[in-house]
């Protein structure tokens, strides 16, 4: 079973920073979009930030953007997520995920990512 490993997660204070890192260990597939979810508890899992591994593109949800950067290695099949100016809102559980469908709409409600990491968690404190 291939599984995402993320890491990077834990506390930190409104307004302050923290960095993801999705690595796919021993991935054989070319992953065409990766992704990063967030699912804070009671909330539905919202996707925030994607990337389309081919050409880079990047996309974001209003909610983070300006403030969370996603970016990606390809040579370490790893993609990261820097969040800036975090807010308690941001607080949830973080999970990287990855395609290989061809497409690249990443961000499209139905782009089936079907890789999915277990998820790390991030606390925002005021």
């Amino acid at each position: 079973q291939v599984q995402l490993v993320e890491s990077g997660g834990g506390s930190a204070q409104a307004g302050g920073s923290l960095r993801l890192s999705c690595a796919a260990p021993g991935f054989t597939y070319d992953l065409n979009c990766m992704g990063w979810f967030r699912q804070a508890p009671g909330k539905e899992r919202e996707k925030i930030a994607a990337v389309f591994i081919g050409d880079g593109r990047i996309y974001y949800a209003d909610s983070v953007k300006g403030r969370f950067t996603i970016s990606r290695d390809n040579t370490k099949n790893t993609v990261y997520l820097q969040m800036n100016s975090l807010k308690p809102e941001d607080s949830a559980m973080y999970y990287c995920a990855g395609g290989s469908h061809i497409s690249r709409q990443c961000w499209a409600p139905e782009y089936p990512y079907v890789y999915w990491g277990r998820g790390t968690q991030v606390t925002v404190s005021s």
